[in-house]
């Protein structure tokens, strides 16, 4: 059992944030709030996803894997709260969210489908999250400059990730779910992250009239695919997923558990699993 701690960031995101908050980097900032626009919905998505997979499971199997469920549900709950107040100040600015709706409408393809299927598009999203994450609190850099309480907010989000990444997993497998299907979910997630993330991205961008600068697109190759960028460096921990055996756990977590760590007076605990 996962040892998970419900968390409250202790950050202010009532006041207004800069339009390029990341170091004044147009493609660091774009990046990361498309990378936002998208968690409100895909929190929730991850929430009812195991709520019902849970409901699938024998008696015994659910009270075995209860605290984690629970603990899994805080921190998400906590993320799409946190995210929704951050993405409020993107509306503010002029934005739009394409990226929310296009996965409310996919969302809605899985209702009545095999909770199965639900918990397999979770797990997968939440490895690609998961190794997101800990390339993200590798690579301090991409948040150089960043506004203090905003680089709380991230790094703390990428703590968290780390933290839960094996619960979908463990849940999925203890549905019954199988291989097949389980790599299956992880193409057609990927897809659909990365071509929504560079179509918001773009977006944001377009709106902010930086799309066309090349500074823009200098530091989006720096950030993405020059030598330790995230989208080379992701691509064999994204790849493990397909491997006979595989378990996130094996995944290296030792900078989110450095981070949480370090970083307790950015947080007051408001919860922890039964298992704690």
């Amino acid at each position: 059992m996962t040892d998970l701690v419900v968390r409250r960031l202790l950050i202010d995101l009532e006041a207004p944030i800069a339009r390029q908050w990341n170091g004044g980097d147009a493609f660091r900032t774009a990046w990361f709030n498309a990378l936002s626009m998208s968690f409100p919905v895909g929190e929730q998505f991850f929430i009812d996803s195991v709520k019902l997979g849970v409901k699938a499971l024998p008696e015994d199997r659910r009270e075995a894997m209860a605290a984690d469920i629970q603990g899994f549900i805080g921190q998400e709950a906590t993320h799409r709260r946190i995210h929704a107040l951050f993405n409020g100040q993107l509306e503010a600015q002029g934005h739009h969210n394409a990226w929310a709706e296009r996965a409310a409408r996919r969302m809605k393809r899985l209702e009545g489908l095999d909770p199965r299927h639900w918990v397999a598009a979770t797990a997968a999203t939440e490895h690609i999250t998961a190794i997101f994450a800990e390339w993200m609190l590798a690579h301090p850099e991409c948040l150089d400059g960043a506004e203090p309480r905003l680089r709380t907010l991230w790094t703390w989000h990428a703590a968290e990730e780390a933290e839960h990444r094996s619960i979908a997993f463990d849940l999925y497998v203890a549905l019954g779910g199988n291989e097949v299907w389980r790599h299956r979910f992880m193409r057609i997630v990927t897809l659909h992250f990365l071509s929504d993330v560079f179509r918001q991205t773009l977006r944001n961008l377009w709106h902010d009239g930086e799309l066309f600068k090349p500074r823009t697109w200098r530091s989006g190759w720096q950030l993405l695919f020059a030598r330790g960028g995230l989208i080379r460096s992701i691509y064999t921990p994204w790849k493990r997923y397909f491997a006979p055996g595989f378990h996130p756990s094996q995944q290296d977590a030792s900078a989110a558990e450095r981070w949480l760590r370090e970083n307790g007076d950015s947080y007051t605990v408001v919860g922890r699993s039964a298992a704690a």
